[in-house]
């Protein structure tokens, strides 16, 4: 299940992937997620929760927040990151985020998610480049409040 293929065209790519969540007592359930980068919010990924799940929304988080978390522990707020911590037997990464109703605790495989983040984001948005694709007069008035 792995479509690292653009998804709306060369400006955007996706890449869906079986998570497992965690429910307690070590017990995990399935549970199908799919990681979306537009060239349009050049920071951020989008983590969403397709089919079924859809309840469970999507959550936009920082690109280099997930980059940095598959090489070591990321995150302080809401969304945190660890890598996979072999020494521990878990060859996951987990990313655990933290909402008003709760808190959901993902393992994800690591490898074709750094393979999609190095591939294919950082094809369409080099790392390091992004503020050059933010009009920023059009931030700063939606900040300041132009209509």
């Amino acid at each position: 299940m792995h479509d690292q293929g653009p998804a709306g065209g060369a400006d955007s790519t996706a890449l869906p992937l079986e998570a497992q969540l965690f429910v307690g007592e070590g017990q995990f359930i399935d549970l199908p997620v799919r990681f979306a980068y537009r060239r349009e919010a050049p920071f951020a990924v989008l983590l969403e929760f397709p089919g079924p799940n859809e309840g469970a929304g999507a959550w936009e988080f920082s690109r280099d927040l997930l980059w940095e978390g598959l090489h070591e522990p990321a995150g302080l707020g809401d969304v945190r990151i660890w890598p996979p911590c072999h020494c521990r037997g878990r060859r996951q990464l987990r990313i655990m985020l933290v909402g008003n109703e709760g808190t959901a605790l993902l393992d994800l495989p690591a490898k074709p998610l750094r393979d999609w983040l190095r591939d294919r984001s950082f094809a369409l948005v080099p790392r390091g480049t992004e503020s050059g694709l933010i009009d920023w007069d059009a931030e700063l008035g939606r900040l300041v409040g132009d209509r």
